[in-house]
């Protein structure tokens, strides 16, 4: 299998590694592009000098890849916060109750509609219909 980078298997040290022992135990070979040294074939008495190189480079690409992760995460949350600060409105747009929204749920209370009907009318999809059901229930 070939693969670009080592951290297209993870982001995670633990799970690149148990990825390629996973490999290793199908007899698999792995050839990264950013490892020069997986892509080249060793005669069969030196294979274990490849093994020793590439898990010494695989060790230190795998952290790499997870301290970048951990550096990316901390970024995203340090702006993520500082614009809760500033009070900027993350997330989707709650939805509005339409203006008709108390008729037609009384049509639908007094079965003269269809749930159905009702979303047709309301222009709503079936999933905002009944998230404004549970907000608005019928009275």
């Amino acid at each position: 299998m070939v693969i670009k980078e080592l951290d297209r298997l993870s982001r995670n040290k633990r799970d690149i590694k148990e990825e390629l022992e996973y490999f290793n135990q199908n007899h698999m070979r792995i050839k990264v592009l950013d490892i020069p040294t997986t892509l080249f074939d060793f005669p069969e008495e030196q294979k274990w000098v490849m093994n020793m190189i590439n898990n010494i480079l695989i060790e230190v690409i795998s952290s790499i890849a997870e301290s970048e992760r951990i550096k990316i995460r901390q970024r995203q949350r340090e702006g993520i916060d500082a614009a809760l600060q500033k009070g900027v409105k993350l997330g989707r747009v709650p939805l509005s109750k339409p203006d008709n929204w108390e008729t037609v749920m009384q049509r639908v209370e007094n079965q003269e509609i269809t749930a159905v009907e009702a979303m047709r009318i309301l222009n709503m999809k079936k999933s905002s219909y009944y998230k404004m059901r549970k907000r608005y229930p019928p009275q």
